[in-house]
């Protein structure tokens, strides 16, 4: 079973929000009505792309990859990740590693320069899988309500 990845349409947003609430962070977390999530969907623009992948018909895996551009880093631009999910049943058989090799491809294509993304502290598993792709700890995130 191999993963195919492609942006994301409107049908997807239901199996995205089940993807994202499949495990006990997530699923604290991902309460809202459908209808919230749809909202989100519809003002996502260029620079904010949900991505999915398929495998044998079946919803598996996503990712939103958001491009920013900024004067820090020397003006280079970056592509932050957010909200990566491999179906439980999936994980540890190599998908996780398509879904950020099919990441850093398309970062790379839209111009850019370096990848970074936030986790949540209580995913050691996942910063393990981080490591091992190459990337590093290198910021302390903070979060507040506004």
């Amino acid at each position: 079973m191999t993963p195919v990845f492609r942006p994301a349409v409107l049908a997807d947003v239901p199996g995205v929000v089940a993807l994202l609430a499949d495990d006990d962070i997530g699923g604290a977390r991902e309460t809202a009505p459908l209808e919230d999530y749809l909202a989100a969907f519809a003002r996502m623009d260029e620079r904010c792309q949900l991505i999915v992948g398929e495998a044998d018909g079946q919803l598996v895996a996503c990712y939103d990859l958001i491009i920013l551009d900024g004067l820090n880093a020397r003006g280079q631009r970056r592509a932050q990740l957010e909200g990566v999910r491999v179906a439980a049943h999936l994980r540890g058989q190599g998908f996780g590693r398509r879904l950020m090799e099919d990441a850093m491809a398309r970062a790379r294509t839209k111009g850019a320069q370096f990848m970074e993304m936030m986790s949540n502290a209580a995913r050691h598993n996942t910063h393990a899988f981080y490591e091992r792709l190459g990337f590093t700890r290198s910021h302390l995130g903070f979060k507040r309500k506004l």
